[in-house]
């Protein structure tokens, strides 16, 4: 068995990485600083369940602070098999407010965990990136090969930097790396400031759904437990290789809230806000690759999704339904 680093270890997605390496018997150092870019109370709910699995063990950590970052005991003498770095400020409208804070997570953070990578021998590196880098005028369904020299905002453009960066680690030094450009993911315990936590939210508690635009923009919605697979195959290739992952059941925004409605069996309230700049119309990954070279492909189909969403929602609703969705 091997061990892992996880960086971004109680976000949404690190957090079941982590889950599932440690579910096939491996250790696992979780790495994060516990921002408060969206509510505490759902990091905190996933660091409880990581702290009681086995071969877990955390620290709080900024990888964004280079010499903080390697003072840490649990870092500084540990050999990694791999490290997964899921570490990231996401979100489109949030990197319009703050651009500064994504480029120090995003960028200096890779960085940082780059070099840590070649100084410690650690040859294997998972980068997660996003879709947004492909822009506004992508293909639909976008291939890997689409243009990314054009990112819409800054949340796009530290990630396509990111990239970049680890690119030229695999050139300079040999490091294999695997860039895996995530769609649109969702699943119980997901980001509260994203579209399926907060419509759940708001129409299980009878509150207004803020909807930004005019509902007819879609996503390509992809299973968390799906995308967790293919972020664990992706440690199989050598050489630099970048992955699609997610985005093969396409759906509007309006679609998705009479979908709730149905599940829920309540009503939306619905009040309509102008679009976001920089936000894509529609988004839907070409999963070719992932299918051929990593034999990836999903399984949770959306209506059975959106299910198990609203039933982690029921279970947890006593503190779930404070939490903040801003």
């Amino acid at each position: 068995m091997a061990a892992y680093l996880v960086t971004g270890a109680v976000g949404f997605i690190g957090a079941r990485v982590a889950e599932l390496l440690l579910e096939q018997g491996h250790s696992v150092t979780g790495v994060d600083n516990l921002n408060d870019a969206y509510d505490i109370r759902m990091k905190e709910h996933r660091l409880r369940k990581l702290q009681a699995i086995r071969g877990f063990e955390f620290a709080c950590a900024d990888i964004s602070d280079r010499e903080g970052f390697s003072r840490y005991p649990a870092l500084s003498g540990q050999v990694f098999e791999a490290v997964f770095n899921l570490a990231a400020r996401a979100g489109v409208r949030a990197s319009l407010k703050d651009p500064w804070i994504f480029y120090e997570t995003n960028v200096i953070g890779t960085l940082n965990l780059l070099e840590a990578c070649r100084e410690r021998g650690i040859h294997k590196f998972i980068q997660a990136s996003t879709s947004t880098v492909y822009g506004m005028n992508a293909p639909v369904p976008t291939p890997e090969t689409a243009d990314t020299d054009h990112p819409s905002q800054p949340y796009a453009a530290s990630k396509k930097a990111a990239e970049t960066l680890c690119h030229s680690y695999h050139s300079l030094y040999g490091m294999d790396v695997s860039v895996v450009r995530y769609f649109t993911v969702y699943g119980p315990a997901g980001r509260p400031d994203m579209s399926m936590f907060r419509f759940v939210k708001w129409i299980t508690e009878g509150e207004t759904i803020q909807l930004f635009g005019s509902g007819d923009q879609s996503r390509g919605f992809t299973y968390i437990d799906d995308i967790v697979r293919g972020t664990i195959a992706a440690l199989k290739q050598p050489g630099y290789e970048i992955f699609n992952l997610g985005g093969h059941e396409v759906i509007s925004m309006m679609e998705l809230i009479s979908m709730m409605e149905e599940i829920i069996g309540r009503k939306a309230i619905i009040l309509r806000q102008p679009s976001a700049p920089g936000e894509l119309q529609t988004n839907q990954a070409d999963i070719t690759k992932a299918r051929k070279m990593l034999g990836w492909e999903p399984q949770v189909n959306l209506v059975e999704g959106v299910k198990r969403v609203v039933d982690w929602y029921n279970a947890e609703r006593s503190w779930v339904k404070e939490v903040s969705t801003l």
